[in-house]
């Protein structure tokens, strides 16, 4: 008689005690990755996860699931820093925030908070406060950010889905340099609800995981879908791409391109339609905003200011030093850069053809040495390098995505942005891309998740 338990996925609390052990281990980034582990209620909640499974009533794909939770989100009884240390001394929260009280109705197991840069502003992974986790792939280069220990929790199997949060691209960004995959939805779609808000207009929730259907499924989670339904990915002729050409792929390492153009040609060869076009124009709409302000500088002071912090003094320099460049932006100004996004937003949406998704680098630039960015000059440049390309999705808001493209050195990401309120089918067009690039397979012969 055939011993079926061997074939059977291991239970959430065998999978919980293996990502503790993870944590912990000297030889992990545990301890720069996480700034709290919940190691008692993971349990409890492994135990009910297994009971559920046992008697059939589990609550959908995330059931069971181990997720962490960046340190910018509400935990009830702990208090959220948001990667500051002049934060530590709030009150701790009353109750969950939206998201993380979505995840744990659909019965995912959260395992604790994870380090982000001060704010969530900025985009290397850095952080004098809590510290600073290796890259998975070359522990002396940076993670990428602001959600970093995010990646580096689900990289080096510390989480299977982490949660994180993209203003100008801290989730897709991580996942870019550190191998991953990182989903950023059309704005409003996710509650930000009991989340620190670096930018009320541009601030997204979305995951980062090791799967296009793990994102999919913490998504529509995140999202508050009740009845989440499998991912099926997208059938050859019911999508195009157009590679983004023009001042997107200035600057870019010739790793980079070649990573990229490589990508391409093989999307080709399985038969997906790629076209080319520029989308310099709407890079110029976004220039007439950037000339007079950025919406992070001038909406994080709003937020410091709710939160009762009246200086920025213990801020880190290299944060406070954007924070500060938005204090003499007149509220006329204001204004005007929120018409001139609007009047953006519009006009990208209608420049899509039907079903066209647009592919480029998620980041021109692989994942730079930490040393190399001690340095403020040469911070600054990379911090705004890395987020020249994914930010563009935030401010024209479109959900995009950023998978990894299967190279054995240093890793590169490659971005989707599709048209506003297209998410699912976003996702179903990578999960296509994703298969052809990662395992080879023909559209055609993929199996629905």
């Amino acid at each position: 008689m055939t011993d079926t338990r061997a074939n059977a996925s291991p239970s959430a609390v065998a999978r919980l005690e293996l990502t503790l052990d993870r944590i912990r281990s000297l030889e992990m980034e545990g301890s720069r990755s996480f700034t709290a582990v919940f190691a008692d209620s993971a349990q409890r909640e492994a135990e009910a996860a297994d009971q559920r499974a046992a008697a059939g009533s589990t609550r959908g794909p995330l059931d069971g699931r181990i997720v962490s939770v960046k340190a910018l989100f509400d935990v009830a009884g702990t208090v959220t820093s948001a990667g500051s240390a002049v934060l530590r001394r709030l009150p701790v929260a009353a109750r969950d925030s939206a998201v993380v009280a979505n995840l744990r109705a659909a019965g995912a197991i959260i395992v604790g908070k994870t380090q982000m840069t001060e704010f969530a502003f900025s985009a290397l992974g850095t952080n004098p406060h809590d510290g600073v986790p290796g890259n998975p792939r070359d522990r002396n280069r940076a993670p990428g950010g602001s959600s970093s220990g995010a990646v580096v929790s689900v990289v080096d199997g510390m989480a299977e889905i982490a949660i994180g949060s993209d203003t100008g691209g801290s989730i897709r960004i991580p996942a870019a340099l550190s191998g991953a995959i990182g989903f950023k939805p059309t704005s409003g779609l996710v509650p930000t609800v009991g989340a620190f808000s670096l930018s009320s207009s541009l601030d997204t929730i979305g995951p980062i995981a090791l799967s296009v259907s793990d994102c999919a499924a913490a998504d529509m989670v995140l999202s508050g879908q009740r009845t989440p339904s499998g991912l099926r990915p997208a059938s050859l002729g019911t999508f195009s791409l157009s590679v983004a050409r023009g001042r997107i792929f200035e600057r870019c390492e010739p790793e980079v391109v070649n990573a990229f153009e490589h990508a391409i040609q093989r999307l080709r060869s399985y038969g997906v339609r790629i076209a080319e076009r520029s989308i310099d124009a709407a890079l110029d709409d976004l220039a007439q905003i950037d000339r007079i302000g950025t919406f992070p500088s001038i909406e994080v002071a709003a937020t410091l200011r709710d939160l009762g912090l009246e200086s920025l003094d213990g801020v880190d320099p290299k944060t406070r030093v954007r924070i500060e460049a938005g204090e003499g932006i007149l509220a006329v100004d204001y204004v005007r850069m929120m018409r001139l996004r609007r009047a953006a937003v519009q006009s990208f949406e209608q420049s899509f053809a039907a079903n066209e998704v647009l592919i480029l680098p998620t980041t021109p630039i692989r994942a730079p040495l930490l040393s190399a960015v001690e340095d403020d000059a040469t911070f600054h440049e990379l911090n705004g390098l890395v987020l020249r390309n994914p930010r563009i999705a935030n401010l024209l808001d479109c959900p995009s995505i950023s998978l990894p493209l299967p190279l054995d050195g240093l890793p590169v990401g490659l971005m989707l942005i599709g048209r506003r309120n297209t998410d699912r089918r976003l996702l179903e067009t990578a999960s296509t891309v994703d298969s052809m690039l990662q395992r080879g397979g023909h559209a055609n012969d993929i199996e629905p998740f």
